[in-house]
């Protein structure tokens, strides 16, 4: 317990812990982020109307439980020399990154837990959802998958079996998709711009999920230079999947590299597109009968793009 008196609307968690997670010398998701978000979220007083808790690093053995133990002690080892890289390029070591990236999934759990013990109707974590990780390595600037981390606990620990996932960052989430693609239980809806034109270069329109989870899995890819009325136009048929699939628990990651003008993707959704989707989802959970929806910030390297999406993310999950 986070230590309200009541519950909260909307808990942002949000903080140095996860201001650290970030790359050197102009890499695209630097530390600069999270600061960032945070200086609209304060001058939309959006800290008078929401709830704030610090992030907390998870324990070894949360991350465990979605990433292999020889893959954990290769970051540790990195992140104690801060040399090489973490993938094949794109994801540089730096002194500490086992730490932030501890933090990254701490956030996402404190949030999660704050959902789930009643703390908070819902939630949001501006630097998390780092979606392209997988369980025996990193990739896409993506150390560790929270979101993994986040379906086991609540699978291991609350009991939330059916549980929905839904990703509206220009980049495929690859690193959820494939570890659950033959999960029956785990819903997943992803629109993001088409493979062929962005990396990683995956979630077809016929990937649909696999054995017993055939069917339950939904990729919308459209083309480089999409806008909000394409979202508009598919965004519906996403929401009635999600709501068919009626899950106890919802995750949105909520990257802002889908908003026109980032400098490496090619959608041109605005920020509006990330309320729509924050309200809408929120709506549904009501619905449903739990109203929970943890939202988690993912990608975005326009800052003044991701500050205004997310913080559109935060107001609509409060509306």
């Amino acid at each position: 317990m986070l230590g309200f008196a009541a519950v909260a609307s909307v808990l942002v968690v949000m903080g140095e812990g996860i201001a650290r997670y970030g790359f050197p010398e102009g890499h695209p998701f630097g530390i600069d982020r999270h600061d960032a978000f945070a200086r609209q979220f304060e001058s939309r007083a959006f800290d008078a109307r929401v709830s704030v808790a610090p992030p907390a690093p998870a324990a070894a053995d949360e991350i465990l439980l979605f990433h292999t133990p020889q893959y954990v002690d290769f970051v540790r080892e990195r992140s104690a020399t801060g040399q090489g890289c973490l993938d094949g390029g794109d994801t540089p070591a730096f002194r500490g990154v086992y730490e932030a990236s501890a933090h990254v999934v701490g956030a996402t759990l404190v949030a999660m837990r704050a959902v789930m013990g009643g703390v908070a109707r819902r939630a949001f974590v501006p630097i998390a959802g780092l979606h392209h990780a997988a369980r025996d390595h990193a990739a896409g600037f993506c150390v560790f998958n929270d979101i993994g981390v986040a379906i086991e606990v609540l699978r291991r620990e609350h009991g939330i079996a059916r549980i929905a996932y839904v990703d509206i960052d220009a980049h495929h989430g690859d690193g959820v998709f494939y570890a659950y693609e033959d999960d029956p239980e785990l819903a997943i809806a992803d629109i993001h711009e088409d493979g062929r034109t962005l990396y990683p270069g995956t979630g077809a329109a016929d990937e649909r999920g696999r054995g017993p989870a055939a069917g339950t899995k939904l990729n919308i890819p459209v083309p480089a230079g999409a806008d909000d009325a394409i979202f508009g136009a598919e965004w519906p048929r996403l929401l009635a999947f999600v709501e068919a699939a009626r899950p106890e628990f919802i995750i949105l990651q909520c990257g802002a590299d889908s908003v026109a003008g980032d400098p490496i993707t090619h959608l041109e959704f605005t920020p509006g597109a990330h309320a729509r989707a924050a309200r809408d989802l929120a709506a549904l959970a009501d619905r449903l009968g739990h109203g929970r929806v943890l939202a988690l910030g993912g990608g975005g390297y326009n800052r003044a793009n991701l500050a205004t999406a997310w913080n559109n993310v935060v107001e609509g999950l409060a509306a």
